[in-house]
C-alpha cells in the first residue's frame, strides 16, 4: 500500500468557518499575533491570551468538518494516509482521519507551565487559577512564535517516506513547516492545492488553483481511481 502524506494549512479549515491565521493587515482576530501567540505575550498579559484561545475554542465547538476533510478520509480506503497539519483544530480527527500529526499544537488540549509533557484534554474555557497537579498554571497547548516545534522531526520522517505528497491550503511561508516539502524524495510527485498558490507548477509539482473543498475532492477522486 502506497504512502500518501498530506500537509494541511489554514485553507482547509477556513471552509468550515475558521478564520485563517492572519488577515491581510497582519492581525489575528484583531490582535497583533505576538500579543496572543508568543511567550512574551503570555508573560505580559495572561488574561488576554487565555481569553483569545477561549474564544477560538468556543468557535471550534460550533464548526464541522467540510468536504475536503472527508475526502482525505476516503483516501484511506486505498492508501496509507498520514496527515501533518499546521492547524490547531480537530476537524481532521472528527472527519475520521486515523493518522494526524499536529505541528502547532491542539486547541482542545492544555499543558502545564511546570511540565511541558503534562498535557490535558480541555474543551471549555481555561482561566487564571486553573492549575496542573503540581499547582502551576495551565496554558494553551499551542506552539507559539519563538518556541520549538516538537513534532517537526516526526513530520520530517513521514515526508521522507512519502510516495505522494499533497499540500493543501497553506502559503508555504511559515517556517519550519514550509521546509517539509524539501524532505520529499526526488521521485515523489507533489500536488499543491490552494486558490492563490504561492508556487508554480513544475515537472515535480502539480499546482491545483482551487479551494480545498473542490481541489481535494477532485484529486482524491483521481487518486482512488488509479
Amino acid at each position: 500500500m502506497k504512502n500518501i502524506v498530506v500537509l494541511t494549512g489554514a485553507g482547509v479549515s477556513a471552509e468550515s468557518g475558521i478564520k485563517t491565521f492572519r488577515d491581510d493587515n497582519g492581525l489575528w482576530e484583531g490582535h497583533d499575533v505576538m500579543e496572543v501567540a508568543s511567550p512574551k505575550g503570555w508573560e505580559n498579559n495572561q488574561e488576554l491570551v487565555l481569553d483569545f484561545y477561549n474564544k477560538r475554542r468556543r468557535q471550534l465547538n460550533e464548526v464541522k468538518p467540510n468536504p475536503a476533510h472527508y475526502a482525505l478520509v476516503d483516501l484511506e480506503e486505498k492508501y496509507h494516509v498520514e496527515i501533518i497539519t499546521q492547524n490547531v483544530d480537530d476537524l481532521h480527527e472528527r472527519a475520521g482521519s486515523k493518522n494526524v500529526t499536529h505541528l502547532h499544537g491542539e486547541l482542545f488540549k492544555v499543558r502545564s507551565t511546570f511540565d511541558k509533557d503534562l498535557v490535558l484534554d480541555w474543551k471549555g474555557d481555561l482561566k487564571t487559577g486553573d492549575f496542573c497537579e503540581h499547582n502551576h498554571q495551565l496554558r494553551p497547548h499551542i506552539v507559539w512564535f519563538g518556541e520549538q516545534v516538537p513534532m517537526l522531526e516526526v513530520a520530517v520522517e513521514k515526508v521522507q517516506q512519502a510516495d505522494i505528497l499533497i499540500i493543501i491550503g497553506t502559503s508555504m511561508q511559515v517556517y519550519p513547516a514550509a521546509s517539509l516539502i524539501d524532505y520529499a524524495p526526488d521521485d515523489t510527485p507533489i500536488y499543491f492545492i490552494d486558490p492563490k498558490p504561492s508556487i508554480n507548477s513544475s515537472d515535480k509539482i502539480k499546482v491545483i488553483a482551487e479551494n480545498a473543498s473542490v481541489g481535494v475532492v477532485n484529486l482524491v477522486d483521481k487518486l482512488t481511481k488509479q
